[in-house]
């Protein structure tokens, strides 16, 4: 399976969009809104350098809708922000917004259009200029020593690809408590290169002193197999076993599919950026984020009531908009969507019925280039 020319978030606005089911992520980013404007803060008090006449970012796994646009927003305000504290004019500011080809870039380039209109120099905002940079972050995207600062949120738990797995992950599409221990391995080796390629990359990209805030899924615990990595993926590991008993789906087919994910530990992050060698971590931190956050997309103050079917629903409907319906689609074959997320959707109800409040745990880290 190609990832980068298979796996993509549904594109548009419509109501089956990411841009319309993403607000868990959305919440996310305004966690780390802090991290982010500190970062930025820094970047422009570094006594080493010149106050500087230009910023260039990179959003790695950008995607498209208003989350792209929050961080573009976030990072700009910062830089307004701290050229007014320190009494200078406001650098130039590069947004590089990169996603895999895929992507659907043209819903980002007409949403931007208003802040590009909007640039300017005028009441100490800077000005601003966006560029879509297609291709995959696990490769080199920039020329060397281009950066001052890079964002990902919720893209570096995807992989570049299925791991290799000697025995079979029986009865589950990511790791649970009955997966193999070689499955375990395999997963993590395959984190592991992807997410040292990453650094990599980004140690030749980003200049000395430059910083990267990443977010991403992760876990809490040591042990992969728990239930924080796979309450999302069991309920639907069970909608398609489902299928495989009422002869929907071939057992064989099911046994053979696999989510290109890996929910790291903090100690697995911590000590991957120690083996790399570039960076050097400056803040980490854990925090949870409910499901019931993907109703919450509109505004950050939505306070709508929520309830079991409309918790379960939402949830569904941003799994399906995040990339999955690709891969079951180059599984399994498109006809078998539709059914699915519905035996999904009601899985889900039924779980969020015991008044539980279910969670994705997500891992913020800032990091700083080495000079």
């Amino acid at each position: 399976m190609d990832m980068v020319k298979i796996f993509h978030m549904t594109g548009g606005i419509g109501d089956a969009s990411y841009s319309s089911n993403s607000g868990l992520q959305r919440m996310g980013i305004m966690k780390t809104k802090g991290v982010i404007e500190q970062t930025i803060s820094d970047l422009c008090h570094m006594s080493n350098l010149k106050y500087p006449k230009t910023l260039v970012m990179a959003d790695l796994g950008c995607s498209s809708g208003p989350n792209t646009l929050l961080v573009g927003s976030m990072v700009i305000n910062a830089v307004a922000k701290t050229s007014l504290e320190m009494g200078f004019k406001p650098p130039e500011v590069e947004i590089n917004l990169n996603d895999l080809p895929t992507n659907d870039f043209n819903t980002i380039f007409v949403a931007l259009q208003e802040l590009q209109v909007n640039s300017t120099d005028e009441n100490h905002q800077p000005k601003c200029y966006f560029t879509g940079v297609p291709g995959s972050f696990f490769g080199r995207l920039f020329a060397i020593e281009s950066l001052n600062f890079v964002h990902s949120s919720y893209s570096l738990q995807w992989l570049s690809k299925l791991p290799e797995l000697e025995e079979i992950n029986k009865g589950n599409i990511y790791l649970s408590s009955t997966t193999p221990e070689s499955v375990c391995r395999a997963y993590f080796k395959q984190f592991s290169k992807d997410f040292l390629g990453f650094l990599r990359c980004r140690s030749k990209e980003v200049m000395a002193g430059g910083r990267m805030v990443l977010t991403l899924a992760g876990r809490t615990t040591e042990d992969p197999r728990g239930e924080e990595s796979n309450q999302l993926w069991g309920p639907f590991a069970i909608a398609l076993q489902d299928m495989v008993f009422e002869g929907l789906v071939e057992e064989d087919k099911f046994d053979s599919f696999n989510l290109p994910q890996y929910t790291a530990s903090p100690t697995e992050i911590m000590n991957l950026v120690k083996m790399e060698g570039s960076f050097t971590i400056d803040h980490l931190e854990i925090f949870d984020l409910k499901w019931e956050d993907w109703k919450r997309n509109k505004t950050d103050n939505d306070a709508s009531e929520t309830n079991d079917h409309s918790v379960g629903e939402a949830v569904t409907k941003a799994i399906r908009a995040g990339g999955i319906s690709q891969l079951l689609a180059n599984h399994f074959g498109e006809e078998i969507l539709d059914d699915v997320f519905m035996r999904y959707g009601k899985n889900l109800t039924d779980i969020t019925s015991n008044k539980k409040n279910k969670t994705v745990v997500s891992i913020t880290v800032s990091l700083t280039r080495k000079i």
